[in-house]
């Protein structure tokens, strides 16, 4: 009984001594982007990461109107692209590795003004290395490595939207 006593005790000890670490450099959870509108409407065609940026303003209280007279900001979507260029090549000629290129382009207006903002693109790259024999291995890879640069692009709209400051209505 007493061995469990102190085990307990110290697993409760070393709990807070973590999480004091943790507090001491600075780390806080992401939380959510404070936006400076409630309302947008998105226009110009869906792109691949129309659902996770659709979430992400659900998830900061921002509400996706249909019509652009309820909209606070209006934001246009003008297009996106996704490169793969090799980056190496071995002395037999074969691929070694790729550079993996993501950006899409936005734009945003209040529905009042007719003048677009200027046109903000946001831009992502990975590396990765690549062998012949792990096929799947590294097809896996680049998926994912795709999939964390649509992340990390609309993490980067959402901050840069956070500049935004509509006027009043």
């Amino acid at each position: 009984m007493q061995s469990l006593r102190l085990y307990t005790f110290s697993r409760i000890s070393l709990a807070l001594l973590l999480s004091l670490l943790l507090a001491a450099c600075g780390f806080q959870l992401r939380g959510v982007t404070q936006l400076s509108f409630k309302n947008l409407h998105i226009q110009g065609s869906p792109i691949s990461i129309s659902k996770e940026l659709k979430q992400s303003f659900k998830t900061n209280g921002i509400h996706v109107v249909d019509s652009a007279e309820a909209a606070d900001v209006l934001l246009e979507i003008i297009n996106e692209s996704n490169e793969k260029r090799i980056l190496s090549l071995s002395g037999e000629g074969v691929v070694r590795e790729y550079a993996l290129n993501y950006s899409v382009s936005f734009r945003t207006r209040e529905p009042a003004n007719p003048t677009w903002d200027s046109v903000q693109t946001v831009q992502t790259r990975r590396d990765f290395s690549y062998n012949d024999s792990a096929l799947l291995g590294k097809a896996e890879e680049e998926a994912a490595l795709n999939n964390d640069m649509r992340k990390d692009a609309v993490r980067e709209i959402m901050r840069r939207l956070t500049a935004i400051k509509p006027a009043t209505k």
